[in-house]
């Protein structure tokens, strides 16, 4: 899939498929609300399972990071722009692993 999406030829851990083109700001908002669908995230469970042992974590804190850093990439998230978008990604998923897991995952 990362092949074929992204044009890259190596194992990756989530992808993210938006449902929208635009900046998530741009969309029309529906009832005062957020579009109901931000599109699709597919978790290889296979990479999770092997970066939980890695991380020394659990499967499901491992899958639970994955997700979020998916929906943050749905929300205009994107940590291969520059250093500094990375860290702010890495903050916004580690805020949101702490909300849910309510443990530290990573430092």
């Amino acid at each position: 899939m990362n092949l074929k999406h992204r044009g890259k030829d190596k194992t990756t851990d989530v992808l993210s498929f938006p449902q929208f083109e635009a900046d998530i700001k741009d969309i029309p908002e529906h009832k005062n609300q957020m579009p109901l669908s931000l599109g699709d995230i597919v978790v290889n469970l296979h990479q999770a399972k092997r970066q939980a042992i890695e991380n020394n974590t659990t499967l499901y804190n491992e899958i639970a990071r994955l997700l979020f850093h998916g929906l943050l990439h749905l929300l205009g998230y994107d940590h291969e722009k520059n250093a500094y978008q990375a860290r702010r990604m890495a903050a916004a998923e580690a805020k949101l692993l702490e909300k849910v897991i309510k443990t530290k995952v990573y430092p």
